[in-house]
């Protein structure tokens, strides 16, 4: 039975969410970050260097931990050298994946991303072949953020290959934007969300990169809950979004103006803002459905 989880990067934004949702659910839970201590919900707080191999080992050892989430990467390619990006993403992961192995952590949950499938921050347009999304679809990245979240999922196929010193499972989440209720309301409910809406503003390739999704805190963060409390055995692969679109014009008119050439499959919705990416697995492996919806902001 899981008790105590790591947590890497709960300093940040979605880590400060989801050890306030480990420790509301009765978990023991450990924060291992770069910077000085920025949340009050671990029990243990340790310093580390997440690239560094010899500290993630040392900290995940003494933490006595059941699960790591291994949120603390580098969370845009905006910031740093493209090659430090790759670097810290692929490396800090690997070196959590080589560590819990080698120390007996069974459940390892990683923080993959819309990139890895070649959208996000690309400077191009996504390549896509079927709507909507599932864990089917080809990756095409490109830029060094997008390679490093493909990299991660690679290694993360290879160590559960392993016959020895590998957590018995190991979960690739693919997150797309995580909104709380301040961020959905400036950025939803303030804006103009139509077709129309979205093209004249600043950000339309970014949205159409990733499809329009989002997902919300209280969803993203029972997500992870649910990958670490699983059985999985190996490694799978998820797709994570709200329910339905960021956008308000309704998906089937979305597509046909957006990606008139794509393949709709029967695994679209019959709602009218369905989500253009299919949590199915979330669901079959986790029992997980996202509930909360912008549209629901009064």
């Amino acid at each position: 039975m899981t008790k105590t989880v790591v947590v890497t990067g709960g300093n940040g934004r979605v880590g400060r969410g989801v050890l306030a949702h480990l420790n509301e659910e009765g978990y023991r839970t450990v924060n291992l970050s770069r910077g000085k201590r920025d949340e009050n919900h671990s029990d243990v707080y340790l310093r580390t260097d997440l690239v560094d191999a010899g500290e993630v080992y040392s900290s995940l050892g003494k933490s006595d931990a059941d699960a790591v989430v291994h949120l603390g990467m580098i969370p845009t390619p905006d910031e740093t050298p493209g090659y430090r990006t790759y670097e810290s993403n692929v490396m800090s992961s690997y070196h959590v994946l080589e560590a819990a192995g080698a120390l007996g952590i069974e459940t390892v949950v990683l923080a993959s991303s819309f990139s890895a499938i070649g959208g996000g921050f690309e400077p191009e347009g996504i390549t896509v072949d079927y709507l909507p999304l599932d864990e089917h679809h080809r990756l095409t990245p490109s830029n060094p953020y997008g390679l490093g979240k493909q990299t991660v999922e690679i290694a993360a196929d290879g160590f559960a290959r392993r016959v020895e010193d590998r957590p018995r499972t190991i979960i690739s989440l693919r997150f797309p934007w995580v909104v709380d209720d301040h961020l959905a309301r400036e950025t939803f409910v303030e804006a103009d969300r139509t077709l129309d809406g979205m093209r004249n503003s600043d950000n339309f390739h970014t949205q159409r990169n990733t499809l329009f999704t989002y997902v919300h805190m209280s969803d993203a963060v029972q997500l992870v809950r649910l990958a670490v409390e699983a059985s999985v055995r190996g490694h799978e692969r998820v797709w994570v979004s709200a329910p339905d679109t960021s956008a308000e014009t309704p998906t089937r008119e979305l597509i046909e103006d957006v990606f008139p050439d794509v393949e709709v499959r029967d695994a679209l919705g019959d709602d009218d803002y369905s989500s253009l990416v299919d949590t199915g697995k979330a669901g079959d492996l986790f029992g997980w459905e996202p509930r909360w919806s912008w549209r629901q902001i009064e």
